[in-house]
């Protein structure tokens, strides 16, 4: 792999949607793009697990303050689940615990247990987790053989449909709110059709707005780095268009040279509540602001991005 060695990081401002590859964390492919592009900060948001794929978002820069925002994003998923046995981390990384006859379903009746998900309701998080009990991760107490108590959770399943049946392998499209673990979705899915499974493939299409057209494949960066950087920074994204979701408003050159000082500002016409996207003088991103109602406005985020990235 070609590497580009630089003495000096630069300040970059975007986000780079990566098409994670198997076998990396999230953090290994965040610094390996790091390294690549010359970043000074960076970050990522919403996690995948080594074994899966899909969109990483990678925020650089400025860019690392939409991070909290996104981790509350909806998210797609292509799903492939392989029915009749049952492992210990509910994916193909674990170890085999159980076993079960398949049953021989209809597509139809197939879809109809998927569509019995959808709306909102409660999950219990997997002891192979990041969430923490007691100051310890789920996992490092599931690895010693330990079981504790896991409160429900609130997830909410907007689109699920069947994409493929064939013998022992399941495969569907699923569209959830944050927090939902599809490895317990997976395992739900098959507890409902009389039989135990696990997840063998799990590959993320979208985050919030964002498109699988938008991705960028690792090697992809890793070639056009090798012959300099512009190519891969030509496809930053602003950090503005991971909040395209907010309302935004539009601010004088005099009121948000004060909002970017850290000021409460007022917003005229702006008589709603909740978080908003600001910007200043020639529709330049200032920031996030939350509408206090009676025209106020609050900064919440101040964004101070470059010329050239921004």
């Amino acid at each position: 792999m070609s590497r580009r060695v630089h003495s000096r990081s630069t300040q970059i401002d975007g986000l780079l949607l990566l098409n994670k590859p198997a076998g990396l964390t999230s953090n290994q492919a965040l610094q390996r793009v790091k390294r690549l592009i010359n970043a000074r900060k960076a970050g990522h948001t919403g996690s995948l697990d080594p074994a899966a794929t899909g969109m990483l978002p990678l925020c650089f820069g400025e860019a690392t303050k939409v991070c909290a925002f996104l981790l509350d994003a909806d998210k797609t998923y292509r799903v492939t689940a392989k029915l009749g046995i049952a492992t210990d981390t509910g994916d193909a990384d674990g170890t085999a615990v159980d076993t079960a006859e398949v049953p021989e379903l209809s597509a139809e009746r197939w879809a109809g247990i998927l569509e019995g998900f959808l709306g909102e309701s409660t999950q219990v998080p997997p002891m192979y987790s990041a969430l923490k009990k007691d100051g310890k991760r789920l996992y490092e107490l599931a690895r010693k053989g330990e079981t504790v108590h896991r409160e429900p959770r609130p997830i909410r399943i907007d689109e699920i449909c069947l994409l493929e049946i064939a013998g022992g392998r399941l495969v569907f499209r699923v569209h959830c709110s944050k927090g939902t673990y599809v490895r317990v979705l997976v395992e739900d899915i098959a507890k409902k059709a009389g039989t135990v499974a696990h997840t063998a493939r799990l590959h993320r299409e979208t985050v919030g707005a964002f498109q699988a057209s938008d991705m960028l494949d690792l090697t992809g960066i890793e070639a056009a780095a090798a012959s300099g950087s512009a190519a891969v920074l030509a496809r930053l994204l602003p950090p503005d268009t991971a909040l395209e979701s907010m309302p935004a408003v539009q601010l004088d050159a005099e009121t948000a040279a004060r909002f970017s000082a850290g000021q409460e500002v007022a917003a005229l016409a702006q008589e709603s509540s909740g978080l908003v996207r600001v910007y200043g003088a020639g529709a330049k991103f200032t920031g996030v602001g939350e509408l206090l109602g009676e025209g106020r406005l609050a900064p919440k985020r101040v964004f101070r991005t470059t010329e050239k990235n921004g």
